[in-house]
């Protein structure tokens, strides 16, 4: 499985989401399908896309949002399991890209490539839903299902270890930090004014 593929059979879904990815290939995949100022790729921070993910779920508990993370990442990272756990936000979709390598810095081999099970340890932390899903067609169900079920749910897709070219896009780190936050801020206006008498 593809994780380009994956991207593309769930894009016309994050329109209304908050979305956060990790360095590298998946901000790069997730980039040439179409950019759109709710996304926000997580560059040069590898490991706290689902940090960053928690933190905008617990902020902004109206809005659902879709993190999207590599085992690389979540390696470098897992007592995050752990925090969304004792959290638990509704809201929150998190995506497990396991290619079982660190595509993005060389290509070296992760943990899960020897037998690592990143849904056993999602689950063990405590993590309410946990799935692991292997073709595009499980993946869109997968995706689909957690944004509307409103639980915590980490889903790991077992994609190929193939990336693009290149993994530079032509938006600039801080352009798109100040591109979401003013996505963010009109959320709120409109939240704001929706209230008003």
């Amino acid at each position: 499985m593809l994780r380009l593929e994956c991207l593309r059979s769930v894009y016309s879904q994050l329109e209304d989401c908050l979305v956060v990815t990790i360095m590298g290939a998946v901000a790069a995949e997730l980039h040439s399908l179409g950019h759109r100022s709710n996304f926000f790729y997580l560059q040069h921070a590898m490991g706290l896309a689902s940090s960053t993910g928690l933190g905008l779920a617990l902020c902004l508990p109206d809005r659902n949002v879709v993190v999207f993370d590599g085992d690389g990442s979540l390696l470098m990272n897992l007592g995050t399991l752990s925090t969304l756990a004792r959290y638990r936000p509704k809201n929150l979709t998190h995506v497990v890209f396991d290619n079982e390598s660190l595509l993005s810095v060389g290509g070296f081999p992760t943990a899960t490539s020897t037998g690592t099970d990143l849904e056993a340890m999602a689950r063990a932390a405590g993590i309410p839903r946990a799935i692991t899903v292997g073709d595009v067609n499980g993946f869109k169900a997968a995706v689909t299902d957690a944004i509307e079920s409103q639980k915590l749910t980490t889903i790991i897709a077992k994609v190929e270890a193939t990336g693009p070219a290149g993994y530079a896009t032509d938006l600039s780190l801080l352009e798109n930090r100040f591109q979401f936050r003013r996505h963010i801020q009109s959320l709120q206006n409109t939240a704001t004014n929706r209230v008003r008498p």
